[in-house]
């Protein structure tokens, strides 16, 4: 009776859209196709002005809008950024940043938590100069890579929340698929923006798990090697004081 339920086990494992890991050292095995390039992961991004879908990456450098992201979170880390000079979008590489949230490379530069510019109010209103995110790397179904979701202040909370939840019941983010979509909300000053909801979907069976465990390691070590200059592109043009998220324009 256990082989059987095993078999079954393995034979939906297969059917899954995580079946394309089986056996693939993915990062590694497209070595030769990315020799000489500099490899970086799509982007998730979160619309302004309360929309309710996310854009993500087409074929064909096109965007498609969809309601609900659903994959594995891999790996999530802070992704600090401090510019001296309002952001006025572009790729420009912030002053200052940390992926950790304890130092800071660049200018000021330091430990995070002693500097002026990630405290509240030494930015506008009472919001921090230095945008503090959180970059989630998703794994979604049908895919070899990751896509990059950075995660602006006013949904930290609602995820901190949702990883509280999992661990209390034993469950890890890399092992289980999350569901992600974008809800209404406003801040205290009444601007509206997107913000991420997270809910469980489902445990990973232990063949999905031995398929994903290598590439959780490859993308630990990509996130490792990350600089300032990463985080070029990731803060919006026009932000909320109070939350840090994007402002739609009046119309």
């Amino acid at each position: 009776m256990t082989m059987k339920k095993d078999t079954e086990s393995t034979e939906m494992a297969l059917q899954s859209g995580y079946a394309a890991l089986a056996n693939t050292d993915a990062l590694t095995d497209a070595a030769d196709d990315l020799a000489g390039l500099q490899l970086t992961f799509d982007r998730v991004k979160i619309p302004a002005g309360g929309a309710t879908a996310f854009e993500i990456p087409g074929d064909n450098d096109d965007t498609e809008m969809v309601k609900e992201i659903r994959g594995i979170i891999l790996l999530h880390h802070p992704a600090y950024a401090y510019y001296r000079d309002k952001y006025q979008g572009g790729s420009n590489p912030p002053d200052c940043g940390s992926f950790d949230g304890v130092n800071g490379t660049g200018d000021p530069g330091g430990l995070c938590a002693e500097c002026p510019y990630n405290r509240f109010g030494s930015g506008e209103g009472q919001a921090k100069a230095c945008k503090n995110r959180r970059m989630l790397y998703i794994l979604m179904e049908n895919e070899m890579f990751p896509v990059t979701l950075s995660l602006p202040t006013g949904s930290l909370k609602d995820f901190t929340k949702y990883v509280k939840r999992q661990l209390s019941k034993g469950r890890k983010l890399s092992r289980i698929v999350t569901r992600i979509s974008l809800k209404k909300a406003s801040s205290a000053s009444g601007i509206t923006y997107s913000q991420a909801v997270f809910s469980f979907d489902r445990m990973l069976n232990s063949y999905e798990v031995e398929n994903v465990t290598p590439l959780i390691e490859q993308v630990k070590q990509y996130a490792a090697n990350l600089t300032v200059a990463s985080l070029a592109g990731y803060e919006e043009t026009s932000v909320d004081p109070e939350t840090g998220e994007i402002i739609e324009p009046l119309k």
